[in-house]
């Protein structure tokens, strides 16, 4: 481990709702943690010096033959770029073929009564704009903790998180990346238990 080389340089709270938009050198390492459990974070990765390369969920499948991730996991961009390496984990597993939630997917999968609460896409938005990554920027990303069964005739569904209090992920960042976060505020799917809780976002690197 190279905690003892690199400065604790990142170390913050991010409230269910609200997002992060950070900038991990290569070789930077950044941990989220799940405090309460049962916490879906909904991340993207992109190329610091080029967004529109930016992380692919179809290729990062592909290539590792395995629909979850989990340590040892390359994150692949949609030039086959490797943009991070899951390095660590304590959940055992994380999705990345769900999506991120909308307010016109809400509607469709929910009905029009949650037409008004914000979900994902506007926090990737927000967030992203500092950086240029708008609309045509997004993408499948990972729901880091989220629990998404697949069954043998490739169904999907949403179903309670498989973490647990201080549960974590870390990857490292096999080249200057910018990480998209939105704490995931789903509130009628179990991929939150029901309840959007905090998470704690770590990083170590050389100031």
């Amino acid at each position: 481990m190279t905690t003892t080389l690199q400065a604790t340089v990142l170390d913050t709270v991010v409230q269910p709702g609200d997002g992060a938009l950070i900038r991990v050198p290569s070789g930077g390492r950044l941990r989220i943690v799940d405090t309460h459990g049962n916490q879906a974070v909904d991340t993207l990765l992109y190329d610091a010096d080029d967004v529109d390369n930016r992380y692919s969920a179809f290729d990062t499948i592909r290539e590792q033959g395995a629909v979850y991730l989990t340590t040892g996991s390359r994150l692949l961009s949609t030039r086959l770029d490797e943009l991070a390496v899951i390095s660590d984990d304590t959940c055992g597993r994380h999705d990345t073929i769900g999506g991120a939630c909308a307010q016109e997917s809400n509607v469709i999968r929910y009905g029009e009564h949650v037409r008004h609460q914000h979900a994902c896409r506007q926090t990737f938005l927000a967030y992203g704009a500092a950086a240029g990554i708008g609309q045509r920027q997004l993408g499948h990303n990972i729901n880091f903790f989220m629990n998404v069964p697949v069954d043998s005739a490739g169904n999907l569904s949403f179903e309670d998180g498989v973490s647990a209090p201080g549960k974590y992920v870390e990857i490292v960042a096999s080249r200057d990346i910018l990480v998209l976060i939105s704490n995931c505020p789903q509130l009628n799917n179990p991929c939150n238990g029901w309840n959007p809780t905090p998470v704690q976002l770590l990083g170590w690197w050389d100031a």
